[in-house]
Order: C-alpha cells, then sequence, then structure tokens
C-alpha cells in the first residue's frame, strides 16, 4: 500500500465519520454530564440527612407513646381507692433507650368519677414536632353498681 492510498482511506473514513455523525462526546458534554450528577447526587444526599433526622423524631414519639400507654395501664390496674389515685399532680424524669423523657401525670373528677391525664414529652428531641407531648387521657369510675342494676 502506497502513502496515496492510505491518505484516500483517512479521507474517507474521516468523510464517513461526518455523515454519521459519530464524533463521540466533547469535553465540554462531559464536563456539564458531571455537574448534573453532582447536582442529583447532592439533593439525593440531603433528602438521607432529612429521612434521617426525622426518622430520630418518630422514634422519640414513639417511646414517649408507649411510655404514656403503660403508665395509663398502671394506673388502670390500681384500686379505685389507692392513695395513687387521690394524688392531683405528679411530675417525674423517666429515661427510655438513652432518651430522657418527662412524665406529667393529672388525676382529677370527683370520688366517683376520675379523669385521668398521662402526658410524655420527650426531653431532648431532635426536632421541634418530636419534642411536642404525648397526651392519653381516661376515666374511671368507682366499682360499686348505680341505682339501675
Amino acid at each position: 500500500m502506497n502513502s496515496k492510498t492510505s491518505s484516500r482511506i483517512t479521507v474517507r473514513r474521516k468523510m464517513a465519520a461526518k455523515k454519521t455523525g459519530d464524533h463521540g462526546f466533547t469535553l465540554l458534554e462531559t464536563a456539564i454530564a458531571l455537574v448534573v450528577m453532582m447536582v442529583m447526587a447532592l439533593a439525593v444526599a440531603s433528602l438521607f440527612v432529612f429521612a434521617i433526622r426525622y426518622d430520630t423524631g418518630a422514634n422519640d414519639r414513639a417511646l414517649a407513646l408507649s411510655i404514656a400507654q403503660q403508665r395509663m395501664e398502671r394506673l388502670r390496674r390500681t384500686l379505685f381507692t389507692d392513695a395513687t389515685l387521690n394524688t392531683a399532680s405528679s411530675t417525674e424524669s423517666f429515661t427510655s433507650a438513652g432518651h430522657p423523657y418527662t412524665i406529667l401525670t393529672t388525676i382529677g373528677g370527683s370520688a366517683e368519677l376520675k379523669l385521668i391525664t398521662v402526658r410524655v414529652t420527650p426531653a431532648a428531641a431532635s426536632s421541634k414536632w418530636a419534642s411536642t407531648p404525648v397526651t392519653i387521657i381516661s376515666q374511671r369510675s368507682t366499682p360499686l353498681l348505680g341505682l339501675h342494676r
């Protein structure tokens, strides 16, 4: 093969490439694609941070609800004449799974009907909505039979 023939083949290949538009990616196109992918990756990373924060807050609220339910069941099991049900209000601190909570128990009503309120507040919540208290309210009446048996 002489140089004239090889130069013709090279020219034909270049012309064929121009006709099909098959040149590959330019450096600019590659850089733009990388910038778009970086923006998308940062958006996904911020979503992960958001999800972890709110998952922790939901866990705090779920533990607070569990504590409130346990306290309410303990007060509902207590005899109606027990001195525990005559205490107007009590506040205590409680730690569950390394998370501190404040428990406010309020008992009101009359001698025949008690209104029991248990309010549990996460003390070190990760967000504002997670620090709102969980409240459970129940009524309890005397075990005596009334006029209509």
